[in-house]
């Protein structure tokens, strides 16, 4: 029998799965390490924190599976996955010089737009595909110019957070296409660094990690991080994927027609594509699929999860001691509240812009909101319009798939949200459009796994792994009586944002005159 390590390096904690090649998952570990918010804004962690984690969880993965398969188990290849769009900084002596920023940081709004006036708006387009966003990684580094000087000019190496773990892992500096399309320094119809964005950024093309497909080998284990590790000497290492392209591997979603919805701290609908498909006007990003030779379009919810995430732990905490009392997840007894209030929850409407949004208003200064409250409204309709405003900015997401010319017949549904058939149902209410669940739900970690193993030779290609390994289950199907209540809903939602725009502005302004 044979193996493959997938390891997803995530915002909240590092995923390692050891799948066979019958895709059964044989063992799991799990590390975990703090978010640090040291400013408004600012979402930052400590990389070598990172690496701890991993070497934790990849220990505790191989002893497991030693002890289920009562013999020392060596894994083929490994797959990496991880968080998009985090910058860490190295120096000459591949030393991080500063804690990494993240994805979900917003602190360069300006340097987006110095970008956007530097290269120009539809030129920026053209060549990577996408347009200048805060989370995005370009910005960031012209961030560290423009404001830690000193830092930025001992900076030799910028890698993303999956590629520190590789070149943890094995010394070298390397990326793949899927996770290189997130920095706006990639010409992702080209699958190349683009030179022209880096020489109109001033950035080194020296300083960005060779670049790799997702299933070509990109380096191997290193003797020091075996022996910390208990991974073999010389395993091989594929490119892997960004958490979002991998987990739509993971998902099956690797041919034009169906998409992905992936219910995570942040939610995202994924259309693969044969072509490189582009947004007119770049609302959803246009990146490489981690499948050879393809594709695609993404849309972002920036505080999907991350908005249940903040109701348990704000409105929630006797829900948490519920929890406990009973032995489920907190997020159990949530949706035991929600199902308790009607679809559309009497009128009363969430906003998940709690970090900002993206898809489809890249606005850094966008933020939550409950409108409709009344007296009548208890914290069950405040948990289903939590969910419900989820969904419906998801839902903005499709519109916008419709309207590039990317659709879908069913969506796979995954992620922590996934979990809940109540969710799934609201999903496939609100959507309306089939919603089906897949065998395996462990997301970005299962698709690195898959990845590796079409790396190593065990199958022909990703797609040929997906169609032996993934099956789907538990279709949920639209209910019309839901349907039409959403519709009427989702207008009401969709003239929010437009409305509330510049209170958000004045309100950011207000904000930004406290102390630091």
């Amino acid at each position: 029998m044979q193996y493959t390590l997938g390891i997803d390096l995530g915002t909240t904690g590092v995923k390692v799965l050891l799948v066979s090649e019958k895709g059964e998952v044989v063992v799991s570990g799990n590390g975990e390490y703090p978010l640090l918010m040291p400013r408004p804004n600012w979402a930052e962690q400590d990389a070598e924190a990172w690496w701890h984690a991993t070497v934790a969880a990849v220990k505790s993965c191989l002893a497991q599976a030693c002890a289920a398969v009562g013999e020392e188990v060596k894994a083929a290849a490994i797959g990496l996955s991880g968080q998009m769009h985090g910058s860490v900084f190295l120096d000459a002596g591949g030393e991080i010089l500063r804690p990494a920023i993240l994805w979900n940081d917003q602190r360069t709004v300006e340097q987006c737009r110095q970008i956007t006036a530097i290269v120009g708006a539809q030129k920026l387009v053209e060549l990577t595909s996408n347009r200048a966003l805060a989370g995005f990684t370009a910005p960031k580094i012209v961030w560290l110019k423009q404001n830690e000087p000193e830092a930025y000019a001992k900076v030799r190496k910028i890698l993303l957070p999956k590629d520190y773990i590789r070149y943890r892992l094995a010394g070298v500096f390397a990326t793949e296409v899927s996770d290189a399309s997130g920095t706006l320094l990639f010409n992702v119809r080209e699958r190349k660094w683009s030179a022209e964005m880096l020489d109109a950024l001033e950035i080194p093309g020296g300083w960005l990690p060779e670049c790799f497909e997702s299933t070509v080998i990109s380096s191997h284990v290193s003797a020091d991080a075996a022996k910390l590790t208990g991974l073999a000497r010389g395993t091989p290492i594929v490119g892997g994927g960004s958490d979002q392209a991998a987990g739509a591997v993971g998902n099956g979603i690797v041919n034009a027609g169906v998409a992905s919805c992936v219910l995570g701290t942040s939610g995202v609908i994924f259309w693969p594509c044969d072509t490189p498909a582009c947004d007119s006007q770049a609302r959803l990003h246009s990146f490489c699929h981690a499948v050879p030779g393809k594709w695609h379009m993404m849309g972002v919810t920036l505080a999907a999860g991350g908005s249940l995430r903040w109701f348990r732990d704000n409105l929630g905490q006797d829900i948490k001691a519920q929890a406990a009392d009973e032995g489920v997840d907190p997020y159990v007894i949530i949706t035991r509240l929600a199902e308790k209030a009607p679809a559309g929850s009497e009128g009363l409407l969430f906003l998940p812009y709690l970090a900002g949004e993206r898809t489809p208003y890249a606005d850094a200064d966008a933020r939550g909101a409950f409108l409709g409250l009344s007296l009548r409204h208890t914290r069950a309709h405040m948990a289903r319009a939590v969910m419900e405003g989820i969904t419906l900015s998801l839902k903005d997401c499709l519109r916008l798939g419709k309207e590039s010319g990317v659709n879908a017949s069913r969506i796979h549904f995954s992620g922590g949200g996934a979990r809940s058939g109540f969710w799934q149902q609201m999903a496939a209410d609100i959507f309306n459009v089939e919603v089906a669940r897949v065998g395996s739900d462990e997301g970005p970690a299962y698709g690195a796994a898959i990845l590796a193993a079409a790396g190593a030779g065990m199958f022909a290609s990703v797609e040929t792994a997906c169609s032996s390994l993934i099956h789907t289950k538990d279709i949920k199907k639209p209910a019309a009586a839901a349907v039409e209540r959403y519709l009427r809903l989702y207008e009401i939602y969709h003239a929010l944002y437009p409305s509330l725009k510049e209170f958000f502005n004045e309100d950011a302004s207000f904000v930004a005159s406290y102390p630091v």
